[in-house]
């Protein structure tokens, strides 16, 4: 009996250990990565300016912007391949440890949800939504930071999660070439544009909280590579051709021109008024709502691109799961729409309803 009890005494401690330890991982792991971005965000130069949300002030001047998107990715990069290099790291510690640092990365996120609202929330809503809505130190601005942190850690994960692959069957499929390809693009495009997402609805519209805070520490890094998740450890679900990949490729970068191309030709706009854009004069009404190009076609036609994006990255997959992804998408944005024209109606008044009715479709043409 007594041999029986240390058996099981020894069995307790051991089982401790194997959770402790990968924990203790995560915990480093997780708090190490957040914070030198924090801290490469923070002393990283770029170019300084202005962007088209304003200060809370009565002079409402435009708020500035520190642009390092890139060069702090590339910086990120660069150590993780050398710590890789010197084996202070494995390329696959991040898929690895991937639901260690998700335990983690949660309760950070929360910790920052409730921090924003200075740990006492007013109600449920203004915890979800936030209080304010340009926190800032200095050019540390939240904002900024958190969508910086997500696409830094999304790609971290892409490489990893291929990098598992490759171990597993030295080899990578076409599946998964193209899939970290676009998604990679996609972050540093992204990266490369911050510019242009300064007058986007994220920075225009939306508050600091749970919604913002969270989606970026935890849903933006973890959850937009769902493809990949459901993939790593099931090769027979991976498409081995090349067709269906280079067809994604096609549905892929037709979204991307819709989405670009919008947001592009708004910030022209914004910034420049009368300027053409690509060749295309702008039409306006109301000299404030542009309705030519692709604001002609619908009014959140850079919604359909990305929608198509996610389309696309959810075929090459192969992988039922991965259709979440675009599901995400409807879910996001079909609200966010229904919000953005609520907004621009009170805005713009009967501007806006001419531009209703010069331009009825909401997002996908003859359609929505």
């Amino acid at each position: 009996y007594q041999r029986r009890v240390r058996g099981l005494n020894q069995g307790s401690a051991s089982s401790k250990k194997k959770i402790f330890k990968p924990m203790l991982h995560s915990l480093l792991l997780t708090l190490s990565l957040y914070a030198y971005v924090l801290v490469l965000y923070a002393i990283t130069p770029g170019p300084i300016q202005p962007g088209y949300a304003t200060s809370s002030g009565p002079k409402k001047e435009p708020l500035l912007y520190k642009l390092n998107g890139l060069r702090v990715l590339f910086l990120l990069l660069a150590t993780f391949g050398s710590l890789c290099y010197f084996k202070l790291l494995k390329p696959t510690d991040f898929y690895d440890a991937r639901w260690g640092n998700l335990i983690i990365a949660n309760l950070l996120g929360l910790l920052f949800s409730f921090a924003c609202v200075e740990f006492k929330p007013k109600s449920l809503q203004e915890f979800f939504l936030g209080r304010y809505w340009n926190p800032r130190y200095g050019l540390v601005d939240a904002k900024m930071f958190l969508y910086l942190l997500g696409a830094s850690v999304l790609e971290l994960h892409l490489l990893s999660f291929a990098a598992k692959i490759y171990v597993n069957e030295g080899t990578l499929d076409w599946g998964t070439l193209v899939y970290v390809f676009l998604f990679s693009f996609f972050v540093l495009e992204y990266l490369y544009h911050e510019h242009v997402h300064l007058y986007t609805y994220d920075f225009v519209a939306e508050k600091v909280g749970f919604k913002l805070g969270w989606g970026c520490l935890v849903f933006y890094p973890f959850f937009y590579v769902i493809g990949l998740w459901s993939v790593v450890e099931s090769p027979s679900e991976r498409p081995k051709s090349p067709t269906l990949p280079f067809l994604s490729v096609f549905l892929f970068f037709a979204g991307y021109i819709l989405s670009r191309g919008a947001n592009n030709q708004k910030y022209k706009f914004k910034t420049s008024p009368s300027a053409t854009f690509l060749g295309i004069k702008p039409l306006t009404i109301g000299n404030v709502i542009l309705c030519s190009g692709w604001w002609g076609v619908s009014r959140h036609v850079n919604y359909l691109g990305e929608i198509l994006m996610s389309i696309a990255l959810a075929i090459v997959c192969g992988s039922w799961i991965a259709w979440f992804y675009p599901l995400y998408y409807l879910l996001l944005l079909i609200p966010r729409e229904r919000d953005d024209n609520n907004r621009c109606r009170e805005k713009y008044g009967t501007f806006w309803d001419q531009y209703c009715k010069k331009v009825p479709w909401r997002i996908v043409p003859y359609v929505y």
